[in-house]
Order: C-alpha cells, then structure tokens, then sequence
C-alpha cells in the first residue's frame, strides 16, 4: 500500500492534481492521464486486497525442497501420517464377579482370557490338567491342516466332509478317522510341539479299557494351552498358513446351533464368534461331567479368545450353564 500510494502522488502532481477542474495547471490531457493512472492504481490495490483473502500455496521448507501438491500432501493433512492410538488395555476380566460367581458353582473350573489388541492373557484356577472331550477336534483339525500343507497335497474332498462333520456337527467318527489319519496321539504331539502347547497330554489309547467312548476325548490340557490354540488361528504365522486359518474359522462358525454355548453366553447375535464344546460323562453314573467350551468373540469394540474347562458337573447342563454365565462376565468387562 505505501507503494502504490507513492505512485499515485508521482502521477497526478499533488493531493487534487489531475481531478480538480478549476486548477489553472492541469490541462485537460494532464488530467486524462491522472485518471488513467488512478484507474491503475485502484486495480492493482484490488488485486493485492485479493491475494490478501486467498491462502497461496504452502512455501517451501528451509532446505529448498519443492513442497508435496495434492489434497493428501502431509504437509497439508498432518493427522494422515500420524500412528494409531495404541489399544487401550482391559482390566481383568476374570476378577472379582467372575471368581465370586465360580465359588457359588460346583467343579473345578480352568478359565484363560486373551485380548488379540493388547496381548493381554489373564487365567482363572489351579489345578491338574483335564479331559478335553469334544474340544480336542479343534486339535485334529488343526493338526490335519498343518499336514496337509507340509506334505503339500492340501485337503482331500474327503477331509474336507470329514472335518466339516467333525467340526460343525461334534461326529465322532469323523473324529476318529482324522485323528488316525494325523498319526494318532504321536502326530498330536508333534504338532502340539509346533504350536507351543506346553501341557496337552495326548490320550495314548483309542479304545481305553472300561470308557466306552473314543479314547481322544481323554487328552488332557488346560485353558492357558487351549488359547495357544485358537491363537494360531487368529495370528498369522506357522504352523497354519493364512488359508488354513481362514478354513478353521469358517467351520467354527458354523456349529450347529444346539451346540453354540460357553464362550457365546451374553454375546449379542450380531458378533462374531467361532467356537468349539465339549462334553464328556466321566462315569457311569452321569453325575461327573466334563463340560468344555474354547473360542473367538469379535465385535462391537471386543476381540478376545477364551477357553473355559470344568469337570466334577453334577449334569452336563449344569456346566453348560456355568460356562455361558462366566462367559457373559467377560463380555461384559471386556467393554
């Protein structure tokens, strides 16, 4: 602005020269050219007023480098480059209620709990390992895969039915060929190994001597080995590639609905959730159940694993009904 009105005292040869008609010294043409150049002038101040309003563009940093150009320049979005928050770690789900609630139950209760956003593993109850029942398919399944991909012939249409059946309908049978097919409790073992299960005892025998059912269901393990379990499937990494893990939970969330409870108890439909139960009389008068429940819940703000595993249930529903209850608890605290 001191520029411009330097200029225009320059031109018109004082404060009214070139506008007042009754100034002897300005000729008519003096005065053209004084208008003319006011004219300019009030453009060229229009056109500073302008660039004043409108932001030009992000000068150059120090170094001289030219600045990015385009809407998602960092230089212009600076939250883009910026790293996600860290997930907010749980308290533990597994305190207070949920130990307060398992003291008024009858059985000896295994519980484990881990959050796949922070890393967080938190466990429940003492004692000696118990007998898989039913779980023990996740196992075989898992062992089946891992095979399967090592010796590179990939899932028969055969396995395939097999696991299906093993998997979503709880069928002994098809239980029972895998896991001869998987070399029985050696190839258990050795997968196990692979896995990181620590305390997984696969049952020696087939046809155990007085059980009237398939001797795997007799395997032995804890919670805390059943999340190293669910967690090959749901964290990339050997022993299970990207596609067999996909495979497993597919199956798993696909259990018939009469057998979807345990870890599922409180969980709203819309969540996801992949799992395995089990339950096994332990003898023959029925009053010594085994009652087991291992899975994945994820959905509405949640992303966890759990494996629960009571015996000494006076029926089976009643450890049914025990696990879903402290499954609701972790559903709950894990908000």
């Amino acid at each position: 602005m001191v520029v411009v009105s330097r200029r225009v005292r320059a031109a018109g040869g004082g404060h009214d020269g070139g506008r007042g008609k009754h100034s002897a010294r300005a000729p008519v043409p003096l005065a053209k050219a004084a208008l003319a150049a006011l004219a300019a002038c009030l453009v060229i101040v229009t056109g500073l007023l302008v660039r004043l309003a409108v932001p030009g563009p992000t000068p150059p940093p120090a170094s001289g480098a030219a600045p990015q150009a385009g809407p998602a320049s960092p230089a212009r979005h600076p939250t883009a480059a910026s790293p996600a928050p860290a997930p907010r770690r749980h308290r533990d789900p597994l305190s207070a209620a949920a130990t307060s609630y398992l003291a008024t139950r009858a059985g000896t209760a295994l519980a484990a709990v881990y959050d796949i956003g922070t890393h967080q593993t938190w466990s429940l109850g003492r004692g000696q390992p118990q007998a898989e029942a039913s779980v023990v398919k996740l196992n075989i399944l898992e062992a089946l895969l891992a095979e399967r991909h090592d010796d590179r012939t990939g899932l028969s249409k055969g396995d395939r039915s097999l696991a299906r059946q093993m998997i979503e309908d709880s069928d002994n049978a098809a239980a029972t060929s895998l896991w001869t097919d998987v070399g029985g409790a050696d190839g258990i073992r050795s997968f196990n190994t692979a896995a990181g299960l620590a305390d997984t005892s696969p049952s020696p025998c087939l046809d155990c001597p007085g059980f009237p059912w398939p001797g795997w269901g007799l395997t032995t393990t804890t919670a805390t080995d059943q999340i190293a379990l669910l967690r090959a499937l749901v964290e990339p990494g050997a022993p299970l590639t990207s596609a067999d893990r996909s495979y497993a939970l597919r199956l798993m969330e696909s259990v018939t609905p009469a057998q979807r409870w345990g870890v599922s108890g409180g969980v709203p439909p819309q969540v996801t959730v992949a799992l395995k139960t089990g339950w096994l009389p332990l003898d023959s008068s029925g009053r010594d159940w085994q009652v087991n429940s291992v899975g994945w819940v994820s959905g509405r703000g949640r992303d966890y694993l759990m494996a629960v595993l009571i015996t000494g249930n006076p029926t089976e529903q009643y450890g049914v009904d025990t696990i879903s209850r402290l499954a609701a608890l972790v559903w709950k605290n894990m908000s």
